[in-house]
Order: C-alpha cells, then sequence, then structure tokens
C-alpha cells in the first residue's frame, strides 16, 4: 500500500508566516506519523499537486478580509482540474488574520464547499497582533491531520 500524502499550502510572506509555514511541516512531520509530507506555496501549486494528495492543508493571510491573493489564485488554477477527481478530500486550514478572520473562512467555506471538501475541523483562526503561541497552534493542526489521515479516518 502507497504512502499517504498531505499537501501544505503555504502563503508566507513575512518571516512569522514563515514560521507558521515550517511548523505546519515539522506538525505534519512528525516522527511517529508515516505520512508524506509536501510543502508548497500556492504559486507553486498545481493541480496534480492535489490530485496526488490524500489531505490538504491550507495556511493564508488575510488581505483585505479576504484571502490572499495567492491563495485565491492557487483556487482559480487548481478548482476545476481536481473538481470531479478530489471530492471528500480531507481540508484544514488556518488563517493569520490581523483582524477577525471571518471574511476569508467565508470564502474559503464557499469555495471548499464547491468542491465538496471535507473539512477536519473548524478553521484555525490565529487573531490580532502575533503571539508565538500560533506556532504551537498549526503544528497540533497539522499533526492532528497527518495522524488523522495515516489513520485512514479521513
Amino acid at each position: 500500500m502507497a504512502q499517504k500524502k498531505l499537501l501544505i499550502v503555504a502563503h508566507a510572506p513575512s518571516p512569522n508566516t514563515k514560521k507558521l509555514a515550517q511548523a505546519a511541516f515539522d506538525g505534519a512531520d512528525h516522527q511517529h506519523i508515516d505520512v508524506e509530507v509536501v510543502l508548497k506555496a500556492p504559486q507553486d501549486t498545481q493541480p496534480e499537486d492535489v490530485l496526488a494528495a490524500d489531505a490538504l492543508l491550507l495556511g493564508t493571510t488575510e488581505n483585505l478580509a479576504y484571502m490572499a491573493g495567492l491563495t485565491k489564485d492557487f483556487f482559480d488554477r487548481c478548482y476545476y482540474p481536481v473538481l470531479e477527481k478530489k471530492q471528500g478530500l480531507a481540508f484544514a486550514v488556518y488563517i493569520r488574520a490581523g483582524h477577525d478572520g471571518t471574511g476569508t473562512k467565508r470564502a474559503l467555506t464557499t469555495i471548499t464547499t464547491g468542491l465538496r471538501w471535507q473539512w477536519t475541523q473548524d478553521a484555525l483562526i490565529l487573531k490580532g497582533q502575533w503571539e508565538d503561541e500560533f506556532v504551537d497552534q498549526v503544528a497540533e493542526l497539522a499533526m492532528t491531520l497527518a495522524a488523522g489521515v495515516e489513520a485512514g479516518i479521513y
């Protein structure tokens, strides 16, 4: 049986969001979890990457009460090529939001409902000023998703 794959698509335009992307990778790539973890920037992610994945963790910033433009571009390029083939894909998201993150969450809910992806838990919204605990929260989210993929829950 082939090893399962978790794709992390993380928009990381700043040093702090780079820490979050690395935390997602490190959490999912835990030594006791047997899942292949792939980390890509949204602009580098192609439909083939999504088609090869058993689950997807998305990390985005909130820009003007919406997801980052490069995150939206990822969905624009990948939506139709994966629509019929990846229904039920396990999906989780973290949003780095200077404000409340609700606009970004609403947009992602609309898109992933259309794709018929399965949210594994509610969006993790990292609100307000930077807090170092955000790193641990993202690592835990990624580890939980990867463990669920390995166990066949998703």
